[in-house]
């Protein structure tokens, strides 16, 4: 376990490498740049600008820099946030995307996987097929169409709950529905699938033989190895809802990082698309290897190497 842990850093700080390498000169290969929305502004004060923040120098020497910063886990200024580090951006605008996506999670698992198995301990009846249904039309509506329907029905026509912000426990309502509506029916389908396989094993047939109760058979001899693919899809989801959605805050008006991400990419804020970027990628990472330990804890049949 211990070397597979101390591999999978290695990768991690690899992979991180090629995606700040890879960011930094697609985002300068981009035309024109973070000083050109200002208003009024003079070429000489441009020009200062631009030997303020190291945008003057070659091209090379701009990598050079931010990389050697970026080891010593300097992430840079923020252009546009003026007198704010990109990490002190991070670090405030992380926990309310965490806390939001974090909701979202939850209540996709807890819904997700036990319509999952129930639909597959009823294939082809009539709670099966509505099943389909469903989460075939909640993985292709967007999430911003979602979004839209939420805030015309609860906020607009019924005025049950806030349209913007995060002020109350009401307020999480909508986002997190939107959030997790993907989620939960994609699980769902997950779930339904790997336990249709799960079902027809031998040890299955043997449970049902000796009477044991479908809730058992499901909640207890089942889903542990039915849950396999639900864990492997949960890694990148933890990371990317965990790190902001960036169209849902967006919509809703949330101070999350998705929304800061999305800021920075309209204002050519350099700093904080690398930042922001590769703090995804590291989660992503991160992610990832807590979903390969979950896999040996999940079925010890499963060894780290």
């Amino acid at each position: 376990m211990t070397k597979y842990i101390i591999k999978r850093v290695l990768t991690a700080i690899v992979t991180a490498y090629l995606v700040a390498t890879l960011t930094f000169f697609i985002m300068n290969m981009v035309p024109g740049g973070p000083f050109l929305s200002e208003k009024a502004v003079t070429p000489q004060a441009q020009a200062a600008m631009e030997a303020k923040y190291g945008l003057d120098k070659p091209l090379s020497k701009q990598y050079t820099t931010y990389i050697s910063g970026l080891a010593r886990g300097d992430l840079g200024l923020s252009i546009k946030k003026r007198g704010r580090t990109v990490s002190q951006i991070i670090a405030t605008k992380f926990p309310v995307s965490a806390r939001l996506g974090g909701i979202a999670i939850l209540v996709a698992v807890m819904f997700g996987v036990p319509l999952g198995a129930i639909a597959a301990f009823n294939r082809g009846k009539a709670i099966d097929n509505t099943l389909v249904v469903f989460s075939t039309a909640g993985i292709a509506i967007p999430s911003f169409l979602s979004s839209t329907l939420l805030m015309y029905i609860f906020s607009t026509k019924l005025n049950l709950l806030p349209a913007i912000g995060l002020n109350s426990w009401k307020c999480y309502i909508m986002p997190v529905l939107a959030l997790a509506l993907y989620p939960t029916f994609y699980i769902a389908r997950l779930m339904r699938s790997s336990m249709l396989d799960v079902i027809g094993q031998d040890y299955m047939r043997t449970a049902r033989a000796k009477g044991v109760t479908t809730f058992k058979i499901i909640f207890k001899h089942a889903l542990r190895n039915a849950i396999l693919p639900v864990v492997t899809y949960l890694g990148p989801l933890l990371a990317s809802l965990m790190t902001g959605s960036f169209i849902i805050e967006k919509i809703f008006n949330i101070p999350g990082l998705g929304s800061e991400f999305v800021s920075a990419i309209t204002s050519r804020d350099y700093p904080m698309i690398m930042g922001t970027t590769i703090f995804l990628a590291v989660f992503i990472i991160f992610m990832n290897v807590l979903v390969d330990i979950a896999y040996a804890i999940v079925d010890p049949r499963i060894k780290l190497k």
